[in-house]
């Protein structure tokens, strides 16, 4: 099985031809961003080749842009998870039709919500030392699939992160800050519901280790496990039973949305 991520040069030739027909249009990214209805920083890292573009990114683009459907065209050829490990790539395609996700981590804040630069830190803390384009294209790979968290129809997210795993400053105090910033600002969106499990609590239902459980459109269940250097889809109906009892478990005993919420503002307060 291959252990290296997938190579940026499909999202790079796709930013470039974005940008050409921009130009041609006579458009600024600043001009361009209400036209796709995306932010200007993500009209700019789709051109950088830093970021997956969303399908209603491409059409609306195409639209705005005129491009002779030549974006679509382009976009058949992008590598649909670039910079993700072997053993996630089928996970990462179940994720962008599900209905649900719910994730329990007590290893690195989930890759959803992390920052460029958080996710940039965790890369360079694991060895072996990486390359810079190695870490490009990871970095690349996680922003990308942040845009679940706002794709229609919304999907329902839950998050268990153990307290530990946000004061344990992966990266530096400016690093957290502007992570736990991002932590904040994704728990006031409408699908996402984030709980911190609390450094003292006895009583613990995910001793096992990180999950993820994920409703697909059929309203089935899955699981995914990952270790060192691996990663396991759970589809036994039985097995998954176990990981949902254990997940309803943790949700009990993590602290509740609100006061997850006030806890995450006292440590950004402390910093």
């Amino acid at each position: 099985m291959q252990d290296e991520p997938e190579s940026t040069d499909s999202l790079k030739a796709f930013g470039a031809v974005v940008k050409v027909f921009r130009e041609r249009a006579g458009l600024t990214q600043e001009q361009l961003a209400p036209l796709v209805r995306y932010s200007i920083q993500t009209v700019a890292s789709i051109e950088q080749g830093r970021r997956l573009p969303p399908k209603d990114f491409i059409d609306r683009a195409e639209e705005a842009l005129d491009a002779f459907n030549v974006l679509r065209a382009a976009a058949k050829h992008l590598s649909r998870q670039p910079g993700l490990a072997a053993w996630f790539r089928q996970w990462a395609e179940l994720e962008q039709t599900a209905v649900a996700l719910n994730t329990y981590e007590c290893r690195v804040i989930p890759g959803l919500l992390q920052t460029e630069a958080y996710a940039r830190a965790v890369t360079l803390n694991v060895p072996p030392p990486p390359t810079e384009e190695q870490v490009e294209q990871r970095v690349a790979a996680r922003l990308a699939r942040q845009e679940l968290l706002h794709r229609e129809p919304l999907i329902a997210f839950s998050f268990i992160i153990e307290q530990a795993v946000i004061e344990r400053f992966t990266g530096g105090t400016e690093v957290t800050r502007g992570l736990i910033d991002n932590l904040l600002t994704c728990a006031e969106l409408v699908n996402v519901e984030l709980q911190i499990m609390p450094l003292r609590q006895p009583d613990h239902a995910g001793t096992d280790g990180s999950m993820q459980l994920l409703e697909t459109p059929e309203h089935i269940w899955l699981g995914y496990s990952e270790g060192q250097k691996t990663g396991q889809l759970i589809s036994n109906p039985d097995d998954v039973s176990v990981l949902k009892m254990r997940y309803a478990k943790l949700r009990s005993q993590a602290l509740t949305p609100e006061d997850s919420v006030s806890l995450v503002k006292r440590i950004r307060g402390a910093l």
